[in-house]
């Protein structure tokens, strides 16, 4: 089943988009780490599948979504977390580290929540919290054109969609502090939130688009690119 929803797949991008990958390098073919990525259409949730080629990424979904059978079915094949984004769920916390712990890549999207507009909303803190707990590098992965109003529009025209998915160098969070916790697991979420939105073109960046360290991030990477 699995071999044949992987073709699926394949065939339902390949009609429907067109999709450009740079950095794909900056993703390593096994071992455990943190995708964390913008989140713009529904179907962000097997672009990873179909860009990686990795089954043992898993993806933490809003556990509303456990009540739509499809999903739920796909769910088992595609390694959905099905997580309460409202409350701390400590038992899918510690199901992700020990996934990783195993080998197996996490695909979260700090935001916890398609962005209508398309553009990043405030991160929240989970992701942040998860990177430091574990140890586990992060690798910053930005998204365009999965946006789900686009992707309607242009199948109406009968149309590809232009998909992008940007992958930028792998960091990691430091441990938190015993003090001014809160404060540090900000700074940490800010970094997060920043780095995918350096890899965004600028009408994406939202909430971040006046950041200082969004503006520190696309300096460096202006002077890399000389």
């Amino acid at each position: 089943m699995r071999n044949f929803l992987k073709g699926l797949l394949r065939f339902i991008f390949n009609l429907i988009a067109v999709v450009q990958v740079t950095g794909s390098a900056n993703v390593p073919a096994q071992g455990g780490y943190v995708i964390a990525t913008n989140h713009i259409g529904i179907i962000d949730i097997g672009l990873f599948h179909y860009v990686f080629d990795r089954f043992d990424m898993f993806i933490p979904v809003a556990e509303k979504w456990e009540k739509t059978g499809w999903i739920r079915f796909l769910g088992r094949y595609f390694n959905f977390i099905f997580v309460d984004r409202f409350n701390p769920d400590l038992k899918a916390l510690r199901k992700m580290i020990g996934l990783m712990e195993a080998g197996n890549a996490l695909v979260i999207a700090p935001e916890g929540t398609r962005s209508r507009s398309g553009a990043l909303i405030e991160g929240k803190p989970g992701v942040a919290y998860l990177a430091a707990r574990s140890g586990y590098s992060v690798i910053p992965v930005a998204i365009t054109g999965t946006e789900d109003r686009v992707l309607l529009a242009n199948l109406k025209r009968l149309r590809r969609s232009p998909v992008t998915v940007t992958a930028g160098a792998p960091f990691y969070i430091p441990p938190l502090p015993k003090e001014n916790r809160d404060a540090a697991l900000q700074t940490a979420t800010d970094e997060i939130m920043c780095q995918i939105a350096a890899l965004l073109p600028e009408r994406y960046r939202g909430f971040y688009a006046g950041h200082l360290r969004l503006q520190t991030l696309l300096a460096e990477h202006l002077s890399s690119d000389r």
